[in-house]
């Protein structure tokens, strides 16, 4: 069963990673990520109330989020500091890019988070992790090779480095995530953390408010942009539910998420009419070969 719902978190972060594709075209950028957070927000707020308000009616239903510490909140809202500026680089640069080109990128983060593991907690790698990180390598260096049919330049093009340094700081997270979740509630880290998002947010969006006006950058409204922020917390929550399994293996439910990169490349490309599929998907398959060695050589 923590399979399936392994398999149902990826699907709905393949369709997120679509609906941010089709808010972002031709859209200003921190309004679309800013009222998709709150989206998300306004999903947990009643839950933070009643569990506060009346926790007895939330209790044994997965929905329940505990009283954190003042140190808690620092805990979380340090995580939400991290992947906001993750998601801000993220979006600029899917607004740029390809889907086709940012997917595979993004699908690379289990690798650096490994790298992390290895310099942070000293983890030691086996012979199938080894040959997943140079597999992935190999792929990634062909797939920069695919960008440049496109005259997308890896090491010229801005927005390249945009969606690299997004990767990275979300691998970093992943890393925190191994630290925070072993001391604080689940539910709790989602639900706090969709709060602190929009908190870190708000500033920044209203100081963009009169670069976007004075640049006359246009925002338009599209439904797709609340259903950024809903797809996102269930593809969380199925995700946090599959891990809470007494049964569950993380590695293989890690390798079940990164399905989420073929939904968004497969019906993304198609959806956008976007160029050299069969090449691109043919090294995709390869970065996800070394990412399914890296993932699983935890269990080989």
């Amino acid at each position: 069963m923590w399979a399936l719902f392994g398999l149902a978190s990826a699907l709905f972060l393949g369709i997120y990673d679509i609906f941010k594709k089709q808010s972002l075209n031709s859209n200003a950028v921190m309004p679309v990520l800013f009222f998709s957070t709150v989206a998300s927000t306004l999903l947990f707020t009643p839950f933070i109330v009643i569990s506060f308000k009346s926790p007895e009616l939330l209790a044994n239903t997965g929905l329940y989020v505990p009283q954190l510490t003042a140190g808690e909140h620092l805990q979380v809202l340090l995580k939400s500091a991290i992947v906001v500026s993750s998601w801000v680089l993220a979006f600029f640069a899917l607004k740029h890019l390809p889907i086709t080109i940012v997917a595979p990128i993004r699908a690379t983060g289990p690798l650096w988070t490994l790298i992390g593991a290895l310099i942070i907690f000293h983890e030691r790698l086996n012979i199938y992790q080894w040959i997943g990180i140079a597999i992935t390598l190999v792929f990634f260096y062909l797939f920069s090779t695919a960008g440049k049919a496109e005259g997308i330049h890896f090491k010229r093009n801005k927005w390249i480095y945009f969606i690299v340094a997004a990767t990275l700081l979300g691998a970093c997270s992943g890393l925190y995530d191994k630290f925070i979740l072993r001391r604080i509630d689940r539910v709790a880290v989602q639900a706090w953390f969709s709060v602190y998002q929009v908190v870190i947010l708000l500033p920044f969006v209203l100081l963009n408010e009169k670069v976007r006006k004075r640049k006359n950058i246009h925002f338009e409204w599209r439904w797709t942009i609340p259903l950024i922020g809903l797809f996102l917390v269930i593809a969380d929550y199925l995700y946090f539910y599959a891990l809470s399994n007494e049964d569950a293996l993380i590695s293989v439910i890690s390798a079940l998420r990164r399905g989420s990169v073929l939904v968004a490349f497969v019906v993304g490309g198609v959806l956008f009419k976007e160029q050299n599929l069969k090449k691109k998907g043919a090294y995709l398959v390869g970065i996800l070969t070394g990412i399914l060695l890296i993932t699983l050589g935890t269990v080989l």
